[in-house]
């Protein structure tokens, strides 16, 4: 299935979750927020919420800095 993630198209394999997707896009441990259709998904539901087809998903990291 095609999925946006951080505004470029990915496949994703059927029944991938936003868990899924966030690890192919990074591999921050910590400081990682994920947005999916514009709606902020809490960290405990990244594994239990599956993508659709043409789903929008964003996934932010944090960055410290001065």
């Amino acid at each position: 299935m095609k999925v946006i993630v951080n505004g470029e198209p990915r496949e994703l394999p059927e029944g991938a979750s936003v868990a899924d997707a966030v690890a192919s896009v990074t591999t921050a441990g910590t400081g990682v927020a994920a947005a999916l259709n514009d709606e902020v998904v809490r960290r405990s539901a990244w594994s239990a919420t599956t993508l659709r087809d043409d789903d929008r998903l964003e996934v932010l990291t944090a960055v410290q800095g001065g």
